[in-house]
């Protein structure tokens, strides 16, 4: 019977692999079918590109011949989407990826995981809003009605929440130990949480609130001090938008060509930076955009956030500056601030070839999305996330003796884990000592 076609997968490399197939197997089928029109729908998926689901099924090409149809291969976001016209069908394989927290490691890990009652019953919901459908489960009755929970789990439960924390704490909430919240989240998230704040210097060791943000706040307050604040204010900017590149399929190898040429020796960070200067000396030019694969509206969000950020460092006195372009310091100062806030988020190479986060001594992976054509022995990183294994993004090289002069607070090595790192640290406090002397 006629009608278009909703398909629920997990993520967005499942969703173009899966229109990939279909596109090949109904190109064999000939004359069998009529025409399809097979469209992509994920987050980060351009919003030109997400219209295109709004758009009607192509003709038949032939008066009473086979019936076209549209089929959208999606993943949850299309849960809470606009209504699709003529979705008369939807294929719900019961999975989806959700962000879950471990604060031990604090490890943002991206899992499959069946979804809820109320996440099939909005899938199902779509089967049939403009006229008769149906939905077709892939999973049994007794799963449904047994195994699946009734509800998703809050966010609360399974975030990090140093950003929530921080808020309430702005709104005079004091004591959130005792706090009444709606979903309790477990104590070793809340604590983990106060720790991290506490040693960024955003909480005090009451835990009451001081005048600065977490991570990406304390790289613009140290900036200042290492002359390169005009800088970071455009990477802190980069960093609170979605990813600016664009990866369409059927150019793939191009998009990843124009990436390269954004990529910077040292890392992502500068990639970023490299991306942002680009942008503005081609006038913010729409096209230039199009050519380079970057998403145009991404960037100009960047500039809306950067001029917010600006006018919070004016507020707090805090001057903008950068180091002479042509200076070899110039890269390095930059990194230097960076490790500033990041110093939690450390991984050192070791001698089989892997990376162990530092403290946590957890096995990670460069991603694959990372500009670093080489191996550096230390690197920060934004995010800790577990896919198919651990991998970190948004990584940029740093130097053991930065590490020692920046965040001996937090490098204390009497408390430190007995590993690889430990002992480069130590050879690196044993020099440090030395050249004072």
């Amino acid at each position: 019977p006629p009608g278009d076609i909703l398909v629920f997968l997990t993520d967005d490399e499942e969703t173009e692999g899966a229109c990939r197939k279909i596109t090949k197997e109904i190109g064999n089928l000939g004359n069998q079918v009529g025409p399809v029109k097979v469209i992509p729908l994920y987050s980060t998926l351009p919003p030109a590109m997400q219209q295109k689901i709004v758009e009607p099924a192509p003709p038949p090409l032939t008066k009473g011949g086979p019936a076209s149809r549209k089929i959208v291969i999606s993943t949850n976001i299309a849960e809470t989407s606009l209504t699709i016209d003529g979705i008369v069908y939807v294929i719900d394989l019961g999975f989806a990826k959700q962000k879950v927290y471990n604060p031990r490691f604090r490890v943002e890990s991206l899992l499959v995981s069946p979804i809820s009652k109320t996440n099939a019953l909005q899938r199902s919901h779509w089967a049939g809003r403009t006229q008769p459908g149906k939905c077709f489960r892939l999973y049994t009755e007794k799963s449904f009605n047994h195994d699946i929970q009734k509800r998703t789990y809050p966010a609360i439960l399974r975030s990090n929440l140093a950003h929530m924390v921080l808020t309430l704490k702005k709104v005079g909430i004091s004591d959130l130990v005792h706090f009444d919240f709606m979903d309790p989240p477990a104590p070793e998230i809340l604590m983990r949480a106060l720790q991290v704040l506490n040693y960024l210097g955003v909480l005090d060791d009451e835990g009451n609130l001081t005048k600065l943000d977490p991570q990406l706040g304390k790289v613009l307050v140290v900036s200042p001090k290492f002359k390169c604040s005009s800088e970071i204010l455009s990477i802190a900017a980069m960093l609170s938008v979605p990813n600016c590149f664009v990866r369409p399929r059927e150019a793939q190898k191009a998009a990843d060509e124009a990436k390269a040429r954004f990529g910077h020796i040292d890392g992502d960070h500068l990639t970023l930076l490299n991306v942002y200067h680009a942008y503005k000396q081609n006038n913010e030019d729409q096209s230039w955009c199009y050519e380079n694969f970057v998403n145009h509206q991404v960037l100009r969000s960047v500039d809306n956030v950067r001029q917010q950020l600006a006018r919070i460092m004016a507020r707090l006195n805090l001057k903008l500056c950068s180091t002479d372009f042509n200076s070899r310091d110039y890269y390095i100062n930059i990194r230097k601030a960076l490790l500033a806030g990041y110093f939690m988020q450390v991984a050192h190479l070791e001698r089989t070839g892997h990376y162990l986060t530092v403290k946590d001594n957890q096995v990670v992976h460069l991603h694959l999305s990372c500009c670093l054509d080489h191996k550096p022995e230390w690197v920060i990183y934004n995010e800790n996330v577990l896919t198919s294994k651990n991998f970190i993004r948004t990584v940029t090289d740093v130097r053991g003796e930065w590490i020692v002069d920046i965040a001996p607070h937090y490098y204390d090595l009497e408390n430190f884990p007995n590993c690889e790192a430990k002992r480069v640290l130590e050879k690196l406090y044993k020099k440090r000592e030395t050249d004072k002397d």
